[in-house]
């Protein structure tokens, strides 16, 4: 009954996920409403639902656009639940746009494939991530992903392989002249960021805890079933399908080696995890299978949203 509801993507789906994905945002937040008294603080808290709306909104438009899943709604519909996995990341703004501009350029680098605008796509994908890792330093190891992309599909033209530093500089005179104006310590800045931890020992209850063991199985099944799965897919994806895998494990790189660790680190996961979980979802299965899988996922998001406020 589930998966019929989101099968198709219809206007009423659409819209209730949407609705969703601002619902919860609102329960989070009227936890503790301290940052209601400061305008700053509210434009903030607004800012980041509505970033996080639109990186969902973003998911499903790469998702589709790309004929990586069907004309269903499925893509946002895992968003929104491997985004209740990290209830706190509605307060840590930083990441939530880190991951906005790492999103925008994924979709650049997965319609690659098709190689026209070659160029401009593949310096608009660097400019992305380098723009990312202003917000978040690590974010930067995405550039692998940018030369996989040109190794795939354009390498021929040495053009290609020179745009990623060209959108370095770009990036780099824009963030200089910000600090100069704005009197910024930008090395201090850049060697904060720079910092990594290899330790897990952040948890401040046991719920967070369950949420990332629960949160890697979940994202552990649906990898070996894209991993399993990749060789009967069409051809024609499967230079999207392996992107998508490597951002998942780029990904997870970060939230291995970044400082100040967290949960809210695993949200460069949850878009490839929902596309992932969107494609094993669509495959041709029994229906009991599909029911299954969606429910038993629906029910341990909102068992570790809810033990999270």
């Amino acid at each position: 009954m589930i998966t019929s509801v989101f099968k198709k993507s219809t206007l009423l789906n659409f819209s209730l996920i949407v609705f969703l994905i601002l619902f919860f945002d609102f329960i989070y937040q009227i936890q503790d409403l301290a940052w209601s008294n400061s305008a700053v603080l509210v434009i903030k808290k607004i800012a980041i639902g509505v970033v996080v709306l639109f990186s969902g909104l973003i998911t499903n438009f790469v998702s589709k656009r790309n004929n990586i899943s069907k004309d269903s709604g499925y893509s946002l519909l895992f968003f929104l639940l491997f985004l209740l996995f990290f209830p706190t990341l509605y307060d840590n703004i930083n990441l939530v746009f880190a991951n906005f501009f790492i999103l925008l350029a994924l979709r650049r680098l997965i319609s690659l494939q098709s190689q026209k605008s070659s160029k401009e796509k593949i310096f608009d994908a660097s400019l992305w991530i380098f723009v990312a890792s202003l917000f978040h330093f690590w974010c930067i190891i995405f550039l692998v992903l940018v030369f996989i992309s040109i190794i795939s599909h354009v390498s021929g033209d040495y053009r290609n392989w020179l745009l990623p530093f060209i959108a370095f500089f770009a990036i780099a005179i824009v963030f200089a002249m910000y600090s100069l104006a704005f009197n910024n310590d930008a090395i201090s800045y850049i060697t904060n960021g720079i910092e990594t931890n290899f330790s897990i020992d952040y948890f401040t209850n046991n719920y967070q805890n369950a949420a990332l063991s629960i949160y890697a199985t979940v994202a552990l099944f649906f990898v070996i079933s894209m991993v399993m799965t990749l060789s009967s897919r069409p051809l024609l994806l499967h230079a999207s399908f392996k992107k998508i895998l490597f951002a998942f494990f780029l990904s997870a790189i970060i939230y291995v080696i970044s400082d100040n660790k967290s949960n809210d680190l695993l949200v460069f996961t949850i878009a490839p995890l929902a596309m992932m979980a969107t494609a094993h979802i669509e495959m041709p299965q029994s229906k009991l299978n599909q029911e299954l899988a969606l429910g038993v996922l629906m029910l341990c998001s909102l068992f570790v949203f809810f033990s999270q406020l």
